[in-house]
C-alpha cells in the first residue's frame, strides 16, 4: 500500500511517497516558487534525481507536475496514480473544528479555508492544494488531512486561555493552539516504543527545536501544555519570531515605528528573532559560528533560547507533577549537542545528567544521551511527521 504525503505552502508542495509495507520512502522532493516561477526537485530511493524548472502559476500546476515526475520519466516510480492507496496532507490550523485525522469532503477543505484568519501563511494554501489534488489525482484514491493543532485539543482549560474576556475566546476563538503536534505526537510514542514503556505512563517534555520551535508537556501521552500559543509567534525565541513578548512591549514598538497591525505581525515574525537580536542570521549554525568567534549578540541569543527551554521543561515538570523523559529533535534539537548540553547544563535539582561523551558530535540519531545515573532519562528522537501522517491516513481508509 502507497501513500503520497503533501505538505504544502503558500509557494511549497514538498511530498514524499511512502510505501508502508516496510515504511520506506520511494520517492520525495519539492515543487518550489509557486506563484512565482517555479522549480521541481524530485530524488527517488535508488538515488535517481531530476531537477527542472516549471512554470506554476498555481498548485495545481505543481500538482500535474508532481504526478508527472513520479509516473513518466527517468526519475519515475509508479506507471499510474492509481498504485496510490491514499494522499495524506498536513494542515496546520484545525482549531476547535478538527481534533482528530479526518476524511477529505468539499466541506471540510472549506473549513479549513474558513480557518484562514488564525494561519493566513498556512491554511488558505493548504486548501489550494487540496482543490488542486481533487482536480489531479484520480476520484477513487481518498484524501485525508492531519492536523498539527489536534495534538493539543486535550490541553485543559487552564492552559489554553488567555487572561482575555472570555466573549473573545466565545466570538474569535482567541486561545492558546499549539502546532507542531504531529511531531509531539510522533517522538513521544517512538521513545515509549524504544523504552518498551506504556506512554500512558510516562511524563515527557518535548523539545521540537529548528527555526520554528515549540515545547510541549505529555502527561500520559496526551498534551497539557505547550510553548506556541494563538499563532506560532509565542514561546521561545526562534529564527525570524520573537516568541514570548510583553503586549506591552507590541503596542508601544508598533507606534513608535508607525506600524499598522500587519506591519508588526510581519515585524515580529520574519525580521526578530535570531535574526533580530543578533543581526547575524537566522539559522541557529550561522548564529554558533558567530558566537565561538565572538560575537556578543550572537552569544546573547544563543542564552536567551538556552535560558527559556530551561524554564519551560521546569515549569512543565512542575505541571504534570514529575518528569520521566526530556526529548530533543527538529533540526536544532537533533544536531545542535552545543544546545543541548547547555540546556542539561545545571539541572541537577530535576536529576538531569548529561553523557558528554555520548552528546557531543551527535547528530541525528535515536539515542539515550543522559548518564545510566540521571533520574530523568533525556533523548535525542528524530522526527518524522510524514510518516506519522502516512500512519494516520492508511488508519483512516483502513476503517
Amino acid at each position: 500500500m502507497i501513500i503520497l504525503v503533501v505538505n504544502a505552502g503558500s509557494s511549497s508542495l514538498k511530498y514524499q511517497l511512502i510505501d508502508m509495507k516496510d515504511e520506506s520512502v520511494i520517492a520525495k522532493g519539492n515543487c518550489d516558487r509557486i506563484g512565482i516561477d517555479g522549480h521541481i526537485s524530485h530524488k527517488t530511493f535508488d538515488g535517481r534525481k531530476f531537477d527542472a524548472d516549471c512554470d506554476f502559476p498555481t498548485h495545481t500546476e505543481a500538482f500535474q507536475k508532481l504526478v508527472e515526475t513520479l509516473t513518466t520519466g527517468d526519475a519515475a516510480v509508479i506507471s499510474s496514480m492509481n498504485e496510490i492507496s491514499a494522499v495524506g496532507h498536513r494542515i496546520v490550523q484545525g482549531a476547535e473544528v478538527f481534533d482528530k485525522t479526518t476524511l477529505v469532503t468539499d466541506e471540510v477543505i472549506k473549513k479549513i479555508d474558513d480557518l484562514q484568519e488564525l494561519a493566513p501563511v498556512h491554511n488558505h494554501p493548504h486548501a489550494l492544494a487540496l482543490w488542486a489534488c481533487k482536480k489531479v489525482i484520480p476520484e477513487n484514491v481518498p484524501q485525508v488531512v492531519v492536523f498539527d493543532t489536534a495534538f493539543h485539543q486535550t490541553m485543559p482549560a487552564k492552559a489554553y486561555m488567555f487572561g482575555l474576556p472570555y466573549e473573545d475566546y466565545e466570538k474569535l476563538h482567541v486561545r492558546k493552539y499549539g502546532f507542531h503536534g504531529t511531531s509531539h505526537r510522533f517522538v513521544t510514542a517512538a521513545l515509549a516504543k524504544k523504552l518498551g514503556k506504556d506512554l500512558k505512563d510516562l511524563k515527557i517534555v518535548s523539545c521540537h527545536l529548528g527555526n520554528g520551535s515549540s515545547i510541549t508537556a505529555v502527561d500520559g501521552g496526551k498534551s497539557v501544555d505547550t510553548s506556541m500559543g494563538f499563532t506560532p509567534l509565542d514561546g521561545v525565541v526562534m529564527g525570524t519570531r520573537t516568541g514570548c513578548v510583553d503586549p506591552s512591549a507590541v503596542t508601544f514598538v508598533a507606534e513608535k515605528h508607525g506600524f499598522t497591525p500587519k506591519q508588526m505581525s510581519d515585524y515580529m515574525n520574519k525580521k526578530s528573532g535570531f535574526l533580530g537580536v543578533s543581526g547575524v542570521s537566522s539559522d541557529n549554525r550561522d548564529i554558533s559560528e558567530a558566537a565561538q568567534n565572538g560575537d556578543k549578540r550572537a552569544q546573547l541569543v544563543t542564552d536567551m533560547l538556552i535560558y527559556e527551554i530551561k524554564k519551560y521543561i521546569g515549569s512543565y515538570a512542575a505541571a504534570m507533577n514529575g518528569l520521566d523523559a526530556v526529548i530533543f529533535t527538529g533540526g536544532i534539537g537533533e544536531n545542535a549537542y552545543d544546545v543541548r548540553a547547555a540546556v542539561c547544563e545545571n539541572m541537577d535539582f530535576f536529576g538531569i545528567k548529561l553523557n558528554a561523551a555520548v552528546n557531543d558530535g551527535l547528530r541525528g540519531k535515536f539515542c539515550k544521551i543522559s548518564t545510566d545515573d540521571s533520574k530523568v532519562d533525556v533523548w535525542v528522537v528524530p522526527t518524522n511527521e510524514e510518516l506519522l501522517i502516512a500512519r494516520d491516513t492508511l488508519a483512516m481508509i483502513s476503517k
